[in-house]
């Protein structure tokens, strides 16, 4: 038993160092500051919109329709009003919610289906690999907004209950259908090289189950490289279900998400109310861009050729 007991925990201690490592680097780059901040306070309108407005985002009043920002964002609606009266920096807060739930909703079960069928197709290969591979062939081709649009068609003109699942579900669903491949891929090459490694074989020959292999001893290796796209991916995520929106697929009225704001806005920004459509993208960009650096850090700090 101390043959496998040995590589493992030194398996188990290389892989804990390069994540000390990785976040010890990254939490002195500016960048990652800088969009951890961003997220933190993104996260926080999702999780606690009170902290931030104690306006009702469905009390509108039709005579205070657009109303502009006031001076130095201060007064009763420091954002302004939209098209129908609300208060619109109520309105933003609370439809951040829908939209970094549906993001993380995605993401948690992409990554979960990616990485399963990845180290079941590295792992086992033969029948079970071609199988995978050939699936992954298909979908890896089709573009996931392009895909989002073909099954959301399906469901044109259906409104919203109000219900978060209700309104979050059908993106969601296309999203998840057409977002997994990136990760099955990673897992797939990452499992067909730690199979192969002293410590696995050490445990396969006393006797390891297969899924003891795969979930104990491969798994946090596929996890690596699959966690350094993730942040990317999220950020890709949100802007697709902002085109969506747009596009009248999405999140649908009367609920609310960045997209449907955009969507609203749009209407309104060539006639001078700019702020409408500015205010949300402008969040929207902020928020891709925090994702990004923070993934592109990420998968600096975790690249062996860079540490």
């Amino acid at each position: 038993m101390s043959e496998l007991t040995v590589p493992t925990g030194q398996a188990e201690a290389a892989q804990t160092s390069l994540w000390k490592d990785a976040f010890r680097t990254m939490r002195r780059r500016p960048d990652v500051i800088l969009a951890t901040l961003i997220l933190l306070f993104v996260f926080a309108m999702a999780a606690f919109p009170t902290l931030f407005t104690d306006k009702d985002p469905t009390r509108c009043i039709g005579r205070e329709a657009r109303q502009r920002p006031d001076t130095w964002f201060t007064g009763e609606h420091p954002l302004g009003t939209d098209a129908f009266g609300c208060d619109f920096a109520a309105t933003i807060v609370h439809g951040t919610r829908p939209t970094i739930v549906l993001a993380l909703t995605v993401i948690v079960a992409t990554v979960v289906a990616g990485l399963l069928l990845g180290v079941l197709a590295g792992y086992f290969g033969g029948w079970l690999d071609a199988l995978i591979s050939r699936v992954l062939d298909v979908f890896i081709v089709i573009p996931m907004l392009l895909g989002a649009i073909l099954l959301l068609s399906l469901f044109r003109g259906r409104g919203s209950s109000g219900n978060l699942i209700e309104t979050i579900g059908p993106a969601a669903l296309a999203l998840m259908i057409f977002s997994w491949m990136e990760f099955c891929r990673y897992a797939r090459a990452a499992t067909i090289e730690a199979k192969n490694l002293d410590y696995v074989q050490a445990a396969r020959c006393l006797g390891a189950k297969d899924s003891r292999i795969m979930f104990r001893h491969i798994l946090p290796s596929a996890i690596i490289p699959v966690t350094a796209v993730v942040p990317t991916t999220i950020g890709a995520i949100i802007v697709t279900e902002s085109a969506l929106a747009v596009l009248g697929l999405g999140v649908q009225a009367p609920a609310t998400s960045w997209g449907v704001l955009l969507s609203k806005g749009t209407e309104w920004a060539g006639g001078g109310y700019v702020y409408l459509f500015g205010i949300p993208l402008s969040l929207l960009i902020l928020t891709v861009f925090a994702f990004a650096a923070f993934g592109d850090a990420l998968r600096d700090a975790l690249d062996p050729k860079l540490r």
